[in-house]
């Protein structure tokens, strides 16, 4: 698998000039950029946030009831959505008062048994909700700042913060069109996600600026290596992906385990997404820079 994308990547990258490359992944950013602000417009967040990040109430129960069945069973509560995990059904309640709040769960626990109860105060969440943003601003900024440190130089350390802005947005663009909510564990996808997007595109930007040799041999050297990586990463999270969203296909008693199949799902789309921003839109920035009048014969010997 990495060899034969490796070998179409690096075809498609020889063959076509830094317009045509920066093209589709500025687009595709774009897309994602839109998604998010008409979502902000109409709901006031980029995505749905979790549980964890507005005021609410979980229910999960093991029940044979369908989601649909406990939406219409449990509709004179605000009942904001009810989705299948397994052998178990979660619903989630938007803002209740003391006495519908303790309606709900006598109502529950004499109806159903296991039943796990999970509250989230509107300070809590406000709090959470800082501190997510405030980890991922940090992070983005620390990693701009060590890039820069490596580099020296704008153009490179641009082209990589833009990678790694990009995989981001457009990861957060598919939580919001495939209804994943933001919660603490994709939020840590998030995070991870810049580590990973980092980490090929300083490779890249490594290979172009401080290696010797032509540009399309360090470029295609580098995609070879980096390819590798991440389809060895990929591989991994989709077992991840099928083991936590699918058990009960192989044995009936398991449940699906939710918070890893966000996680893994995000980091797949995001994994992707870095494929394209990395080896079309950092290169397509880094080959235009490198072949600069000024720079052609620093960078090409």
């Amino acid at each position: 698998m990495a060899t034969g994308l490796t070998e179409f990547l690096d075809n498609f990258v020889k063959n076509h000039d830094n317009r045509q490359l920066l093209a589709i992944p500025l687009a595709v950013l774009a897309l994602s950029l839109v998604v998010l602000l008409v979502s902000y417009a109409s709901s006031g967040s980029p995505v749905t946030l979790g549980m964890e990040f507005q005021r609410g109430t979980q229910v999960s129960v093991e029940t044979t009831d369908s989601p649909a069945a406990l939406e219409e069973m449990y509709s004179s509560y605000p009942i904001t959505d009810a989705r299948q995990a397994g052998s178990r059904v979660i619903m989630q309640f938007g803002i209740m008062n003391n006495e519908e709040q303790r309606q709900l769960e006598e109502d529950v626990m004499g109806r159903y048994s296991n039943v796990e109860i999970k509250q989230i105060g509107p300070v809590y969440g406000r709090e959470l909700q800082v501190q997510a943003l405030q980890a991922l601003l940090v992070s983005f900024i620390g990693m701009s700042i060590v890039v820069f440190l490596i580099f020296r130089s704008i153009i490179p350390s641009f082209a990589v913060v833009l990678s790694a802005l990009s995989d981001i947005t457009i990861a957060a663009a598919f939580m919001r069109v495939a209804g994943i909510e933001l919660s603490l564990g994709t939020v840590a996808a998030l995070l991870m996600l810049i580590g990973y997007s980092v980490d090929s595109d300083i490779l890249l930007t490594n290979r172009v600026i401080k290696r010797r040799g032509t540009v399309e041999e360090k470029v295609s050297r580098a995609m070879q290596t980096g390819i590798t990586m991440t389809t060895t990463t990929l591989a991994a999270l989709v077992v991840m992906y099928l083991v936590s969203t699918f058990p009960y296909l192989i044995v009936p008693s398991f449940t699906g385990i939710t918070l890893l199949s966000q996680i893994s799902s995000v980091l797949i789309v995001g994994l992707l997404a870095d494929i394209m921003n990395t080896w079309l839109l950092n290169t397509g920035i880094l080959r235009w820079y490198v072949m600069k009048p000024e720079f052609r014969g620093r960078y090409n010997r």
